[in-house]
């Protein structure tokens, strides 16, 4: 996993944290109400825990927006982590052929 700060620029000088494995897992980004974690791909990923809760009618991506007292399911959060990794690797090879 790689972890970078992309599109920086003068509306966002800090930049959005980015987690990547054979393309990007997730970005998050900080809100005052919440902690926001968009998965690139999330569309195409199993949710059975159902983690996600945010930007579910968006053709390719997820999100999952955190609430100050919320508790995540860490079990189900690095299931889905490794789901998206496995996802990309497998998109990856299946291009490269």
């Amino acid at each position: 996993m790689v972890e970078e700060v992309k599109w920086v620029k003068p509306s966002n000088p800090a930049g959005v944290p980015t987690w990547s494995h054979g393309g990007i897992i997730c970005t998050g980004e900080i809100y005052r109400a919440k902690v926001k974690l968009t998965f690139a791909k999330g569309a195409s990923l199993e949710d059975p825990k159902k983690l996600f809760n945010s930007s579910l009618e968006a053709g390719m991506r997820r999100a999952i927006d955190i609430h100050e007292g919320t508790e995540l399911d860490a079990r189900a959060f690095k299931a889905l982590i490794r789901h998206a990794v496995g996802f990309n690797t497998a998109r990856a090879r299946a291009t490269s052929r």
